[in-house]
């Protein structure tokens, strides 16, 4: 106790000096003001400054020209017309492009977004359209098979995608191999309306040239701006930071601050001897091991913060869902809560628990969901790591998640999706498990496909969610390795248990969303006990005997003959999924190609071989079990 005392007197000491230093840190600030009122962006700060005070920020702005401001990101000009300051985001107009664009000018596509490039600094937009420049010539149509051609221009021609949920084509924006030289990448806002639009326009009708552009500043140089310093950059396009002579001075305010600390250190070895006695050394242990993970975690968005979306505090999570009021759902991760940001706009709150394996999770959710853009990949709008508090922030989804439309006994026999809604939900998470295997630079693998995972937007469009156990890798990559095994009961691969069946790789998301499909055309477990006859227990397998023996399906909700087309579609590539050995599995490229092909053109799969009878089905209780 005595020791403890000792401690109270000289923490109380400690904060004295700490505090009157940071007053005279405060003191030592640049001329330079913290805000600035400009035309209808309203108040800005830094990173951004008025053209008269260019050394007061990285970019500058010219406020005098009302009522749209002009921002100035290297050599090219943006009018600003209005801000976001909560998501850190401008809405521009590029007048340039407009008028292009209002032309049906082909040197619209002399215009491809490119912002500046510093460590300092990073800027993105969330809704653009890839399109490739290629001169004419008849080898282009070779690589990009499945893309609509532009050919109005003269000299060259521009391949391009429709950005609908609709898209008849189903694969990454990638060509297929690698195009000729004389095709350039461009990189062109889209409306948010082309996003929804099912019917097929012309190419200039989902161009735009008014976007939302957003920033994200760097660690280092927030923490460089924070202590009175300038962000630079030299000329190997490295970070510094250059202090001036009067944050210089208040650092040695702080190392005498800091001689003082030795006797802090002091201090602790009496209580750490205080403390050995009152709680075991597996407390302890314990203690250092979460200490571990927030040094992953903060390592991890040090190295990343220039590509992550906004970081939230705590408090305002707390105040965006009314103090962790409205709870929509929870799970092993943690809750998940229902919320409103500033501008009105609502979005889901997961609240992660304590997290496991050195703060894996919290990073893998980030790291992958942050690289990704697509209309079937759920958005991350925001995240917060503060001590032991950490959340996601996603937009949220109306619907919930798929399960609930599945197999929820309230509901009872009646289907409550029709059979073109359900075909269509597949086809989206197809669609997006393609563009994690094979649209991202880097390779995503997902681990955990389940109807949980898969979010419904308030028009039923599906979003794949939960990247918790997700594993980035090299796209060259054709096998991974665990450490342990990932995902759920019912969805996970054989492989993943049993190592001598095949190596891991993306073919095992693959195993998952056959499974999943599969329990979406049941309405029901794949596995379940519940079922009147021994012989439906496995839903695979019975339904496999239905189709090859041309039996009726007996699936609620089909009402013609198109429904049933849709569903056998579906049980069959489901099927194919499912097989055991990975080799023969499709690559999601092929399950998209397959669901929107003709049903003629379907061969019959092998049958599941999870499925083991010990004797006849009406005889004996079936068997299943993982190999």
């Amino acid at each position: 106790m005595v020791a403890l005392d000792y401690f109270s007197v000289f923490l109380i000491f400690y904060q004295f000096l700490i505090f009157h230093s940071a007053q005279a840190l405060n003191q030592t600030q640049d001329s330079c003001p913290k805000e600035f009122q400009c035309g209808n962006l309203g108040k800005l700060s830094f990173p951004f400054s008025i053209s008269s005070q260019p050394a007061c920020g990285l970019y500058t702005i010219d406020c005098d020209v009302t009522p749209n401001p002009k921002i100035h990101l290297g050599e090219d000009v943006y009018t600003g017309l209005n801000q976001r300051a909560y998501d850190n985001s401008f809405r521009v107009l590029d007048l340039r492009l407009n008028d292009l664009l209002a032309k049906k000018s082909c040197h619209s596509f002399d215009r491809s977004l490119a912002f500046p490039s510093s460590p300092s600094i990073s800027f993105r937009t969330n809704r653009n359209l890839t399109l490739f420049k290629c001169s004419n010539s008849s080898t282009n149509d070779h690589f990009f098979r499945g893309y609509e051609k532009y050919t109005k221009c003269r000299g060259f021609s521009i391949y391009y995608k429709y950005p609908s949920r609709r898209k008849k084509e189903g694969h990454s924006d990638a060509p297929q191999g690698d195009a000729s030289d004389n095709c350039s990448q461009i990189l062109l806002p889209i409306q948010r309306s082309s996003l929804s639009n099912t019917q097929k326009s012309g190419l200039f009708d989902f161009l735009t040239a008014n976007f939302k552009l957003r920033w994200s500043l760097s660690d280092d140089c927030n923490k460089c701006y924070s202590q009175g310093g300038r962000c630079l950059t030299d000329s190997n396009n490295n970070f510094h930071c250059s202090a001036n002579s009067r944050v210089r001075k208040s650092k040695r305010i702080l190392v005498a601050v800091a001689a003082t600390s030795v006797g802090v250190i002091a201090v602790l070895v009496v209580l750490l001897l205080y403390l050995r006695t009152k709680y075991s050394l597996s407390m302890i242990y314990w203690k250092l091991t979460k200490r571990e993970d927030y040094r992953n975690v903060k390592a991890f968005l040090k190295n990343h913060g220039s590509l992550l979306p906004r970081k939230y505090s705590f408090c305002e999570v707390k105040k965006m869902t009314q103090c962790l009021k409205n709870k929509l759902g929870q799970g092993g991760y943690g809750c998940v809560y229902k919320g409103k940001l500033h501008d009105g706009s609502l979005v889901a709150v997961k609240v992660l628990k304590e997290s496991k394996g050195r703060g894996e999770e919290f990073i893998n959710e980030v790291a992958s969901i942050s690289r990704t853009s697509h209309v079937n990949i759920v958005s991350l709008v925001g995240f917060c790591f503060e001590g032991r508090n950490r959340a996601l922030l996603y937009d949220f989804m109306p619907n919930g998640s798929l399960e609930k439309f599945i197999y929820d006994a309230k509901f009872g026999a009646n289907r409550q999706l029709g059979w073109q809604t359900l075909y269509d939900i597949s086809l989206g998470i197809a669609r997006g498990l393609e563009y994690l295997h094979r649209g991202c630079n880097t390779r995503i693998l997902h681990f955990d496909i389940k109807p949980h995972n898969i979010l419904l937007d308030e028009d039923f469009c599906p979003k794949i969610s939960d990247f918790g156990l997700a594993k980035l890798c090299n796209k060259k990559e054709s096998i991974v390795s665990l450490l342990g095994a990932r995902g759920t009961i019912g969805y996970i691969a054989p492989e993943i248990v049993c190592k001598n069946i095949g190596g891991v790789s993306h073919k095992s998301d693959v195993y998952s969303y056959g499974m999943m499909v599969l329990e979406m055309v049941g309405g029901r477990k794949n596995i379940d006990v519940a079922v009147d006859h021994t012989s439906e227990i496995y839903f695979p397998y019975w339904i496999y005997t239905q189709i090859e023996q041309d039996l009726e399906l007996g699936l609620t909700g089909i009402v013609k003959e198109e429904d049933k087309e849709l569903a056998e579609k579906m049980i069959l590539v489901s099927l194919w999924c499912i097989q055991t050995a990975p080799a023969s599995r499709p690559s999601m490229s092929m399950v998209v190609d397959m669901l929107q092909g003709n049903l003629g053109s379907l061969q019959m799969p092998p049958k599941p071989f999870l499925y083991s009878p010990s004797r006849s089905d009406r005889d004996m209780p079936i068997t299943t079990y993982m190999v």
